[in-house]
């Protein structure tokens, strides 16, 4: 058997395979190396500042700091709208594992009631789950003691200090001031639409009625932020940098808060409204509506049985019967149909109707009733202002046509938008030719304008309106934008805004003025003035008109009887008036909901505004019958 031949091993190429190896491996050692190098320096050197920026933005958080909403005072001063510190417990929902049996385990150790579950239930659904969510908005003492004791056992839920607004005069300003509530999706898309969201970053509130909302711009202010350095648990470890807001702007209002309470005491329980105007620039002294309602049941999110309440209400508290509230003028529209008839010559101061009690077209079938049965016999236009005149107003009517009563009765501001600065407002009615084709699709006819003359037909006109017609009036056709802003404090003094003038009435012959003043004196200052027994004794002199409208229609041969009629389906007292007859100071409009008789029922509550406004001097003097046709 052959023996196995054992190879020698070749130590040279041993070695050589071995370099080479050694060679390239020791390549791919430095290639791998200088692709580490290379992306390093890229990281470090290169993408440095973006690289930065991202590990702040881990680090440091920028949160915005809402700015604390501006005050509200009355022309004199008295605190309007205020802000006040609340607790509220809020929930950060990604922050807790079982939300469900977190809230069910509060609401019995803090007995939160059903409105407070609802609400946050709802506002759980609109909001991303990173941003905190208010579970109670306004805690009590004692809830935020009780938590304070278990937040340990609750993560992501706390408990947290803001200033909420509150009305410390309650229904007395409803209408005027408005409110403020809780931004909603309508809100932030209106926001987004404006570009204002950033600024309401923080906010929570924002206006929804009255000066609140019209002046929201100027009451919130700018938000302001902060930069903080947080851990990885998200909690802040200190303050970086602080941007503070800037708080809004406080507002000084024309109104005055005492005549408001007079008013709202003075109407009583009965549903109307009550406007006065300073016809020297525009300013609103009194806006009030009744019923009105507590605006600060509206802050904190209002619970839907108070809301249902107010909604369902017969008498409608949520509208603003001064501004939306839309009533036949009546009567009180007389002197500036009697302006009308004078400058367009269809009657002088010495024209004369004779008033049977009754009125009727030549041949025509139907007969229009004046007030007083038996009439007033021969009446001029002063006699008819002082009496109420119906037939003779009938008889104006007649001659002047719709057209040119539409067109007089627009410059007095009727059928128009005041200007006032708020959004709860309603132009009404005034009725023309174009408006009933518009409306009704018929032609307008003789019949329609009879009882435009007094106020009735289709013409409707809110308070305000009329208020401003006073006003117009008084200044011999001149007037202002009614203003319930004033002005606005800051640093060094008070700012006040400056009135807003209205395009004026012009006249062919400014007597005409002074002759339909003259009667609207007699109306109140004259034995047999439908306002004369209101304003007996007064140590002021001051002058108006009455006015009953009608809400039915009344058949001829039928007598009206209120006790036969629904509440609700009587006449409203309206009055309207202004004072000192001299140089007046307020001009107002007061209306009465199914009351009956201006002049017992709406006057008595004008004069009670105006003894507040002209205080009893005490060496007092009767000088009710001074009076001096120059103005």
């Amino acid at each position: 058997m052959a023996s196995k031949r054992i190879t020698i091993r070749d130590h040279t190429a041993e070695a050589n395979l071995f370099a080479r190896r050694s060679v390239i491996a020791l390549l791919i050692i430095f290639i791998a190396l200088g692709v580490l190098i290379s992306n390093l320096y890229y990281l470090q050197v290169t993408r440095f500042e973006d690289y930065q920026t991202r590990s702040n933005g881990n680090r440091i958080k920028v949160l915005p700091v809402a700015p604390n909403r501006g005050l509200i005072y009355d022309r004199n001063g008295e605190l309007l709208a205020d802000n006040k510190p609340v607790f509220r417990l809020e929930v950060v929902p990604e922050q807790s594992a079982d939300l469900q049996k977190v809230v069910s385990e509060l609401t019995t150790l803090l007995n939160i009631d059903d409105d407070d579950i609802e609400s946050f239930q709802k506002d759980l659904k609109g909001q991303r789950r990173f941003k905190p969510v208010a579970l109670i908005n306004n805690m009590t003492q004692e809830q935020v003691a009780l938590f304070s004791v278990n937040q340990f056992k609750y993560p992501g839920i706390s408990v947290e200090a803001r200033l909420k607004r509150y009305y410390p005069y309650g229904d007395t300003l409803t209408h005027a001031l408005g409110y403020v509530a809780k931004i909603n999706k309508r809100d932030l898309q209106k926001l987004a639409e404006s570009g204002q969201d950033a600024n309401y970053a923080a906010t929570y509130d924002i206006g929804k009625q009255g000066v609140e909302k019209f002046h929201e711009t100027l009451l919130h202010g700018e938000v302001g932020y902060q930069e903080v350095e947080v851990n990885s648990q998200g909690r802040i470890i200190r303050t970086l940098k602080f941007q503070p807001p800037v708080p809004g702007t406080d507002i000084i209002l024309n109104i005055d808060v005492k005549m408001q309470q007079v008013a709202q005491q003075a109407l009583g329980e009965n549903s109307g409204s009550v406007v006065v105007i300073d016809p020297r620039d525009g300013g609103v002294l009194a806006l009030y509506s009744n019923p009105s309602y507590d605006p600060n049941l509206f802050v904190h999110g209002i619970s839907s049985k108070d809301y249902n309440r107010l909604l369902n209400d017969p008498n409608r508290p949520l509208i603003n019967r001064a501004t939306q509230g839309q009533y036949p003028p009546a009567s009180t529209v007389k002197p500036m149909l009697a302006l009308a008839g004078l400058n367009e010559g269809v009657i002088t101061d010495t024209s004369r109707v004779y008033d049977p009690g009754s009125y009727q077209l030549k041949n025509g079938p139907r007969t229009w009733r004046d007030w007083l049965p038996w009439g007033h016999g021969w009446v001029n236009v002063t006699k008819a202002i002082e009496v109420s005149c119906d037939t003779f107003f009938y008889d104006l009517a007649y001659k002047l046509g719709i057209d040119r009563i539409s067109e007089a009765m627009n410059k007095f501001g009727f059928g128009e938008y005041t200007g006032i600065d708020l959004y709860e407002e309603s132009d009404a009615n005034m009725p023309s030719r174009g408006w009933k084709r518009a409306r009704y699709n018929k032609p307008w006819y003789i019949g329609d304008t009879i009882p435009v003359g007094i106020g009735q037909g289709y013409w409707t006109a809110t308070p305000l309106q009329l208020t401003l017609s006073v006003t117009t009036m008084v200044d011999h056709g001149h007037s202002y934008v009614p203003q319930i802003i004033r002005g606005y404090k800051n640093d060094d003094d008070d700012a006040m805004y400056p009135p807003k003038e209205n395009m004026p009435f012009l006249v062919k012959d400014d007597k005409y003025w002074d002759t339909v003043l003259d009667a609207m004196y007699g109306v109140v200052n004259r034995v047999g003035g439908t306002g004369y027994k209101a304003f007996a004794k007064t140590h002021y002199v001051s002058a108006g008109k009455t006015g009953t409208a009608q809400l039915i229609g009344i058949a001829e041969d039928e007598k009206y009887d209120a006790e036969k009629i629904a509440a609700h389906l009587r006449d409203n007292a309206m009055y309207i008036g202004f004072a000192p007859y001299q140089n007046p100071e307020l001009a107002l409009t007061i209306v009465v909901e199914n009351a009956g008789h201006g002049g017992s029922q709406a006057a008595p509550v004008a004069r009670a505004v105006m003894d507040y406004y002209f205080p009893k001097p005490e060496d007092e003097t009767d000088n009710a019958t001074q009076h001096s046709q120059s103005r």
